[in-house]
């Protein structure tokens, strides 16, 4: 075969499109030919090139023109090798010993596109038959250890200098260069990759130069420490006398409870202000009294029970259950999916996870239901336009096909998705972007204040607005919490499979079905019967006393069927304060209770708007006094999580609750548990424990 006809074969070559580690293993190969080129000159006279070695273990017996001629057609197939090595992919781990030139059909078969290996190896066919007496005489040579297939690879050509050698494997160098900081050779950690291979490769090595392979790249993007949480301190405990009105707005959000669970699953105890104890409470379903209609979307249950951390103390149990819709009574949903595809998601418990969750939200969807896709890195743009559910699989390869790189244009990314969300607005069902993130907002408008002055301006076009999270080491909780307050939404965190399957699966309908926007509560306590109160938890959440009324104020929302719950804690009439008496305030006789609220320790009030209505409404009742209440298994469940939420806090009002007591109550109340949440729970209090400081 002369070499035009060889460049034709090489030519003809079909390789598939190259993946990460194959990109890698050809880079890794060139500059490891090198190495044994010099390493053959130094150590074999009788010449460097592979085949010329294979085919010669005698080579001084062997002197004939039919040797000469088989060995130039196998110079050859040594060039021919050493490119195909380098176009090759998806190399696996299976590798056999093959002699001769089987060697090269054996590089294509180890490969797992099988049509690239027959494609070669028909190329290589003549050459291989055209020395059928020369690999005869080999096999009836006596045999030494067979040759196994070479990685790195052996030496390509034996009649060039080493020089020259060197050029031709600089000159597959110089390939791989290229093809690798090619922007559409995309991947995991290609970035990255493509910098780090370029520093590592030299162009043409010269002789006697010995090339250092790359150094190990990390799969996918890593980083520690850099998440973000909002500081804030446990709520105060605050006198009725100075301040008897407690307000705040209501939070269904759950993102907290997820991340400390994945934090003391890996032994470390989560940072405090990760730690919100109203989200780790309301991460579980109660059996409140559900309301009657949609119109008025819930009722409050309340209870008193006696504290298990103070004595002489209760808590005030406050509890409301949405409406729940049936599945033939769900709106139309027009869902507009904005994901972050930046170089910081690329980590498989970040875009992979999202891709998934996504997934598992489409299943719940109507076929009448739209879809469509945005995404945002260094900038941002559509991916798929509105798509009805009926064509799922134009939406699945949509979501397939996202890769990470990239910064992070996240303001732009929410821009274009409310434009989207906007553009295909319905008028009759629900309108909601859902956000997909780290939260690594670093291009453009970036502070967590101008992003809420934009999402504030949106919300007011009606649709509404839910946050996901992924991943740990660069989370910026305090920008999705941000987000999810001001957008008429909620936020979850996303850190296992079976959390996706329990957000966007199990509770489908709460996280996609608004019945009240705006929710606030407010709490006004009898000073006759209460000398102190403090609530538990909701200290991002706490509103002004005048804000429970102005209908311009922003507050939580509630989907279907959701549940929340807040606790405070009070200190009633006659027992021991935890704030003294001011040594200077007017000395009054005690007072008897006015007869009309003698059984009343406090009086509730919540504001909602129904979800297309920009004019609220009010709910009221009062706090009963009857102090001999016993717990039921919800009420016990829920004080023994805002029990260990305190823990981790290092709250220094539950005295000496500890890690053993929340167990106790919690396995007292954890009843049929058909998910297996509760018995989650009860394992994250022990690995808590566990990982605590002695």
């Amino acid at each position: 075969m002369d070499e035009a006809k060889l460049k034709k074969i090489l030519g003809d070559i079909n390789a598939p499109a190259p993946d990460e580690n194959a990109k890698k293993s050809a880079v890794n190969l060139a500059v490891a030919e090198f190495k044994t080129v010099e390493n053959q000159r130094k150590n074999a006279p009788q010449g460097i090139s592979l085949f010329g070695r294979l085919t010669s273990k005698t080579t001084q017996t062997r002197r004939d023109p039919m040797q000469q001629k088989s060995k130039q057609r196998l110079m050859y197939g040594g060039m021919a090798t050493a490119m195909a090595v380098v176009l090759i992919v998806g190399v696996t781990a299976q590798q056999t010993m093959i002699k001769n030139n089987e060697f090269v059909a054996q590089s294509m078969l180890a490969t797992t596109n099988v049509d690239a290996a027959a494609t070669a190896m028909e190329s290589l066919a003549d050459v291989n038959e055209a020395a059928p007496q020369e690999m005869e005489r080999e096999e009836a040579l006596p045999s030494a250890a067979p040759a196994p297939l070479p990685t790195p690879m052996d030496a390509p050509v034996a009649s060039l200098t080493v020089t020259e050698q060197a050029a031709q494997v600089g000159n597959y160098a110089t390939t791989a260069r290229a093809k690798i900081a090619t922007p559409g050779f995309a991947g995991a950690g290609a970035d990255a990759s493509r910098m780090m291979m370029a520093e590592s490769m030299p162009y043409a090595p010269p002789p006697g130069v010995v090339v250092p392979l790359p150094e190990p790249i990390n799969p996918y993007y890593q980083e520690e420490g850099r998440d973000k949480f909002q500081d804030f301190k446990p709520s105060p405990v605050k006198l009725v006398a100075d301040e008897p009105v407690s307000t705040f707005s209501i939070d269904v959000d759950t993102a907290s409870y997820s991340l400390v669970r994945r934090e003391l699953n890996n032994g470390i105890i989560p940072n405090p202000d990760a730690v919100r104890i109203e989200e780790l409470v309301n991460y579980f379903d109660y059996n409140y009294a559900l309301p009657e209609t949609r119109e008025t979307p819930f009722k409050p249950t309340v209870t008193v029970t006696n504290s298990p951390w103070s004595k002489d103390k209760k808590l005030v149990h406050i509890g409301i259950k949405g409406f729940d819709i049936q599945t033939d009574q769900k709106p139309h949903s027009n869902l507009v999916f904005l994901v972050d595809v930046s170089g910081s998601m690329d980590s498989p418990d970040k875009l992979p996870l999202v891709k998934s969750s996504l997934k598992m939200l489409l299943d719940t969807l109507q076929p009448d239901d739209t879809v469509a896709l945005t995404v945002y890195a260094g900038s941002a743009g559509t991916v798929l336009e509105p798509t009805k559910v009926s064509d799922k699989q134009t939406i699945l390869n949509a979501i397939d096909n996202l890769n990470a790189g990239g910064s992070t244009a996240g303001a732009a990314g929410i821009e274009e998705a409310y434009r989207l969300a906007e553009k295909h607005f319905d008028k009759e069902g629900v309108n909601r972007v859902i956000v997909a993130t780290d939260g690594d907002f670093n291009v453009g408008v970036s502070s967590d204040t101008d992003l809420k002055t934009i999402i504030e301006k949106k919300r007011e076009s009606g649709i509404f607005l839910s946050v996901l999270g992924f991943g740990l080491g660069n989370l910026n909780d305090s920008l999705m919490q941000t987000l999810a307050q001001n957008g008429n939404g909620t936020a979850a965190y996303i850190d296992t499979i079976n959390e996706a399957r329990k957000v966007l699966v199990e509770e489908a309908s709460s996280t996609l079905f608004p019945i009240a926007k705006d929710v606030k509560i407010q709490v006004e306590f009898n000073p006759e019967l209460v000398q102190e109160y403090r609530l538990i938890g909701y200290e991002t959440r706490a509103l002004n006393r005048e804000d429970f009324n102005n209908d311009k104020i922003d507050a939580g929302d509630i989907g279907a069927g959701h549940t929340v719950t807040a606790i405070y804690e009070i200190t009633p009439a006659g027992a021991t304060p935890s704030i003294d008496p001011s040594r200077y305030a007017e000395k009054k006789e005690a007072a008897q209770p006015k007869s009309e609220f003698a059984g009343e320790i406090g009086f509730l009030k919540m504001r909602y708007k129904l979800p297309k209505e920009n004019e609220s409404k009010l709910i009221t009742t009062p706090i009963s006094a009857d102090a001999n209440a016993a717990p039921n298994s919800d009420v016990t469940w829920a004080t023994a999580v805002a029990g260990f939420g305190q823990i981790l806090k290092g709250d220094t009002h539950i005295g000496n609750f500890t890690y053993d007591d929340v167990i106790k109550m919690a396995n007292e109340a954890k009843g049929t548990d058909e998910f297996g949440q509760r018995a989650e729970f009860i394992n994250m209090v022990r690995n808590a424990k566990a990982s605590a400081p002695h």
